[in-house]
């Protein structure tokens, strides 16, 4: 059947124990291909390249058969937390 928006979502969960996940399918009916935006402990301490490598690492299976790949965010919780206090305090 492929890889699905659900089971990237399924593994991110499971490995990384995301405070915030957002998985979105963008491959428009042709391949796998997803947009990630994701906060998680698992990130703090760590560079923006090895944030991604976490990502990669946590998908090995899945990226197999996955066409596209974007992370769009990859934030640790406090990170998230403070962006998200900024959209709300310009609203």
């Amino acid at each position: 059947m492929g890889v699905t928006k659900e089971s990237v979502e399924a593994t991110l969960t499971q490995k990384l124990q995301p405070t915030y996940l957002k998985v979105i399918d963008t491959s428009g009916g042709c391949g796998a291909s997803f947009d990630v935006e994701i906060a998680t402990a698992a990130f703090v301490g760590k560079r923006m390249l090895e944030r991604h490598r976490v990502v990669n690492t946590a998908l090995t299976e899945e990226i197999k058969d996955i066409h596209a790949l974007s992370i769009r965010k990859a934030l640790t919780p406090e990170q998230w937390e403070e962006q998200n206090a900024k959209t709300t305090a310009a609203a």
